[in-house]
């Protein structure tokens, strides 16, 4: 029985998946670095975005899974994660409209602006350690349990290959 919502076998997979990805973008990105590349998860796996052949995708979310399961949790933490994104949009933008929230008519929120800009500022300053705890505690799971690769699919998108990841619990 599941101790949270966060444990919910579709959560939980789609978090473990997440954290998976960003070790396997981590990998990626040490081997090739100034490499355009992306992630998507879901509860059976993820996508990789970039120009990759399907054996260093493969090769990268092994070592991936192997560090994950020796400790290296840092890994299931990314920099460019959405998470971090939604983070600072929810709260610079929720901080501004509060500061304009008030105000009754044009001028009252063109005086307000200078509260509004101030305000987000603060949002976004609580913005870049808030994402990361996010991404930690809510959005991904470095725990990987039974976790296993089952395939790398790649296929080609315009001009970038997505590889389609499949994993089982």
């Amino acid at each position: 029985m599941a101790n949270t919502i966060l444990d919910l076998p579709f959560i939980l997979e789609t978090r473990r998946n997440h954290a998976l990805e960003h070790a396997t973008l981590h990998v990626l990105a040490a081997k090739h670095p100034n490499q355009h590349m992306a992630g998507h998860s879901n509860p059976t796996g993820f996508f990789i975005l970039g120009n990759f052949s399907a054996a260093d995708v493969e090769s990268a979310v092994i070592q991936a899974l192997t560090r994950l399961r020796a400790g290296e949790h840092e890994l299931a933490i990314h920099a460019g994660c959405g998470t971090n994104l939604a983070t600072t949009a929810l709260l610079t933008g929720t901080l501004a409209w509060f500061a304009l929230r008030g105000a009754k008519s044009l001028l009252g929120r063109i005086l307000r602006l200078p509260f509004a800009v101030a305000f987000a500022l603060v949002g976004f300053a609580l913005s870049q350690p808030l994402g990361p705890v996010i991404q930690q505690k809510i959005t991904t799971d470095a725990q990987m349990g039974n976790l296993q690769l089952v395939e790398v699919r790649p296929s080609l998108r315009g001009r970038v290959t997505a590889h389609r990841v499949i994993t089982n619990m």
